[in-house]
């Protein structure tokens, strides 16, 4: 029986009492153990509610209501600053809706987003998020270079936790779909908080000549002033996890590598993969 003041909660609240910031925790072994920090928490969603706009694109293309293979035109009132690549093909460019929700995930193309909200419209990305069980998560607007103080959405760890949890099962949209999905999260640029700590050994294959379906990460990031968020599947030969890890209430507003919610995650990060592994596929003993 593992001691009460050394269950994995306990080790996280102790990886945690250096952190002058609030930062809620969703992770869930998919066998039946799940960790909740402050999990219901409403956090300014950032970039992480592009999962959703993806999500919402695969699944309206399997009833026929939008089409993967639909060519997207970058108009100039999409354009936004922030991060992505479109910006620099400039306006008239056209891309395929997969494409352009491919630089949503990857680069977190705020064009791109802009051009699929558009496409689908917030309504239908919406509904497709209640649709799938995610109460309190919600797009609010598409991205303006001169709103970033207002509110893009509105997520909670367990939300994003629960989105992944579906994808990892094939249970977001349907089977295929979701494998589709996973290879675009695992294509992701921006993962330091889950991943930093990890070893490098296997987040680098191809440097490492390390088998590169060992062990990945499927995720997605989103950070702004008022947060810092990441989130998403992390594989293992034992099997898939879930982990959430949103920070806000913070000093520092700067983006480096070492910022403190960065710093901390990477800790909690590096518990829940070394606990899942040393127990063989899940966080708690049966």
């Amino acid at each position: 029986m593992a001691h009460p003041l050394l269950t994995l909660e306990k080790r996280i609240e102790a990886h945690l009492c250096g952190l002058d910031a609030k930062m809620s925790v969703f992770a869930d072994d998919l066998r039946g153990n799940v960790i909740c920090m402050d999990a219901d928490r409403s956090f300014e969603s950032a970039s992480t509610i592009k999962i959703f706009i993806l999500g919402a694109l695969f699944d309206a293309d399997r009833r026929g209501e939008a089409s993967l293979d639909e060519p997207l035109v970058y108009k100039k009132e999409f354009y936004v600053d922030g991060s992505g690549m479109i910006r620099a093909l400039g306006p008239g460019a056209v891309l395929k809706a997969l494409d352009a929700a491919t630089l949503m995930i990857i680069c977190s193309d705020n064009i791109a987003t802009n051009m699929l909200i558009d496409y689908l419209g917030i309504e239908k990305i919406n509904a497709f998020i209640r649709k799938i069980g995610c109460p309190d998560t919600k797009l609010h607007r598409m991205l303006r270079s001169d709103t970033w103080g207002e509110r893009l959405g509105s997520i909670t760890p367990r939300d994003m936790g629960h989105f992944f949890s579906l994808l990892a099962r094939g249970k977001l949209v349907a089977p295929e779909a979701d494998r589709k999905m996973i290879q675009i999260f695992r294509q992701q640029h921006y993962n330091q908080m889950l991943t930093g700590a990890l070893p490098l050994y296997y987040m680098d294959p191809e440097e490492s000549g390390a088998d590169p379906e060992l062990i990945w990460t499927a995720t997605k990031s989103g950070s702004m002033d008022a947060c810092r968020n990441d989130g998403g599947i992390i594989h293992t030969p034992y099997g898939d996890y879930v982990l959430v890890l949103m920070c806000t209430d913070f000093v520092n507003k700067l983006e480096g590598n070492d910022h403190p919610a960065f710093v901390y995650g990477q800790q909690i990060s590096r518990t829940l993969f070394d606990q899942y592994l040393a127990l063989e596929g899940r966080f708690v003993l049966s």
